[in-house]
């Protein structure tokens, strides 16, 4: 994989096997980014991805001009993928080894961006919104294949690539 643009652009980091991942496509990540540039500052905003997978989203966010991010993994072989791609950037994003759903209340600070994408059939999204909902500042983007109910939220965008939705999400 490869981040897509910004101070990091071009950079190649290792994705875990895909029978534990589902790396976001370049094509969704930079469209989800430029959605994202018309929509708030980079600069000096924080970004959070709640199951980062290759933690590629974190290190895109860095790479485009965030001010920090966190990326959040639960399997052990990810989060040492991403531990040693991780380890390649300065400033690295925080990662924290854990269930997001368990972790994210705990979380002392609130964010810009939060992304969720969640196993699409872990039946977790209303879970992982109602988790987020007192640490979101601006923006939740949701990657899905299934409808969800967004309550709590208002659905501000939505992108469609093959069978995936990309929702963008606000506060009510």
């Amino acid at each position: 994989m490869i981040i897509t643009a910004g101070k990091f652009k071009g950079q190649k980091i290792t994705a875990p096997d895909e029978s534990i991942t589902r790396p976001t496509l370049s094509k969704v990540r930079m469209s989800i980014f430029n959605t994202l540039q018309s929509m708030i500052d980079f600069e000096g905003s924080s970004f959070l991805d709640m199951f980062a997978g290759s933690g590629i989203m974190g290190l895109e966010a860095l790479s485009r001009g965030f001010s920090n991010a966190c990326a959040i993994e639960k399997n052990s072989k990810a989060f040492q993928i991403i531990k040693a791609n991780f380890k390649r950037f300065s400033p690295p994003p925080e990662l924290i080894k854990g269930d997001s759903l368990k972790v994210v209340p705990t979380l002392q600070k609130n964010f810009d961006v939060i992304y969720i994408d969640p196993p699409y059939f872990s039946g977790i999204y209303e879970e992982s919104l109602d988790a987020v909902k007192n640490i979101s500042n601006g923006v939740v983007i949701l990657e899905h294949i299934i409808d969800i109910e967004f309550k709590d939220f208002e659905s501000i965008k939505q992108k469609k690539y093959g069978n995936k939705l990309i929702t963008f999400l606000r506060k009510n």
